[in-house]
């Protein structure tokens, strides 16, 4: 069992640090009040070759777009991880908190890696409130993503959140 996955979103340095401390370039960052929005090229990848995400630190979710390599295209059309996103005037950072959601556009929304959160927090590796917390957090883009059909942008926009993204 891995402890959390930490990243690094280095504003100034235009950089991002991934959980095994790799360190790659980003094409863009975008500040707003709510939260941050990241694009980068994802080298040495064979799954996707490009990823925006948005960090959404009140509502303690990571959503990305993954551009997929022809034949690694996948069903959904967003990825949330659950955690902790933590904003900073040059630097964030992120403890990921296993759960993740794959969204599928007014169709469903599925948890994934339930398993995963439960051994890290009988293994200590999360404390049981903050498991809690991230199974709150899950259950809660569940309820709101069902109460908007799925729609994801519906969703965030009923509260005050509206992401934008680039075309890569």
């Amino acid at each position: 069992m891995h402890p959390p996955k930490h990243e690094k979103f280095d504003l100034v340095a235009r950089t991002n640090t991934d959980p095994k401390g790799i360190v790659r370039a980003v094409d863009e960052y975008i500040v707003t009040p709510w939260g941050l929005y990241m694009a980068r090229p994802t080298p040495g990848r064979a799954q996707f070759h490009y990823l925006e995400s948005w960090l959404l630190p009140s509502l303690g979710l990571r959503v990305s777009i993954f551009h997929f390599n022809p034949g690694h295209e996948r069903d959904q059309d967003f990825y949330l991880d659950v955690g902790r996103y933590t904003a900073g005037g040059q630097v964030w950072h992120s403890e990921d908190h296993y759960l993740d959601l794959v969204v599928r556009t007014g169709t469903s929304v599925e948890i994934e890696d339930v398993d995963e959160l439960l051994t890290a927090v009988r293994h200590g590796l999360l404390t049981p409130e903050t498991g809690e917390e991230a199974v709150r957090t899950a259950l809660n883009a569940v309820e709101g993503l069902s109460r908007n059909g799925y729609d994801l942008h519906r969703w965030l926009s009923g509260n005050g959140l509206d992401l934008t993204w680039r075309a890569a």
